[in-house]
């Protein structure tokens, strides 16, 4: 999936950053509401990570925009108040979810990979298309049993490949979902990090590439 952090504590940002990449997430930063609004413009996110208490272009006034707009991104509000009337002032603006700081960074991923499975249509917990099996939440991909050893990226395309259900997939979907903004959409990272899944899965090859068109499982 993709997030936004807005966060204008960098080293919190980056901190929080870090961690969610690690849990196989594409993350961008932006360290005030402006920044935030103009990246959302531009990016197609599926969960929001956003500070209420920004400088500038007010957390508030972030959400109430992405709201107005029709972002289909979901907002997981931050505060550093956890009294019952700023989170319900926060859902009332718009935010999908409310979590007070300081908060234990397992809920925080929990809470974003819930949201995350709300932006789409509803899929089961765990992927299984014939004897491939995706387990999102423990990062895990297995094929007639064995476990695949998969990089953060190539679990990436094969989960969306996997939540496509047999649709086709472009390349430039997997770009803007599974990578961050750092991504250069003139290189071959796509068509590498499939290739390279590809070989991971085995034989017989499970993914086909539908010309002009994307791949598919």
């Amino acid at each position: 999936m993709r997030v936004l952090v807005v966060e204008d504590h960098e080293e919190l940002a980056e901190t929080v950053a870090s961690g969610l990449r690690r849990e196989g997430m594409a993350v961008d930063l932006a360290l005030d509401g402006a920044t935030a609004l103009e990246r959302a413009e531009v990016n197609g996110y599926d969960v929001v990570v956003l500070d209420r208490d920004l400088p500038g272009v007010h957390g508030d006034q972030v959400c109430r925009t992405l709201a107005r707009e029709g972002s289909r991104a979901r907002v997981l509000m931050l505060t550093a108040s956890g009294a019952v009337a700023d989170r319900v002032a926060g859902l009332g603006l718009g935010a999908d979810d409310y979590l007070a700081k300081p908060f234990a960074f397992a809920e925080l991923v929990a809470r974003i990979r819930a949201l995350a499975r709300r932006a789409q249509p509803a899929l089961p917990p765990v992927l299984v298309r014939g004897e491939l099996r995706v387990d999102p939440a423990r990062r895990e991909a297995t094929r007639a049993g064995a476990r695949l050893p998969l990089s953060p990226k190539e679990f990436a395309v094969l989960e969306l490949l996997m939540a496509a259900q047999g649709g086709v997939v472009s390349a430039e979907e997997l770009l803007e979902r599974a990578w961050d903004e750092a991504a250069d959409p003139f290189s071959q990272t796509v068509k590498v990090t499939v290739s390279r899944l590809r070989r991971k899965l085995g034989e017989p090859p499970l993914i086909e590439t539908v010309e002009r068109a994307g791949y598919r499982l």
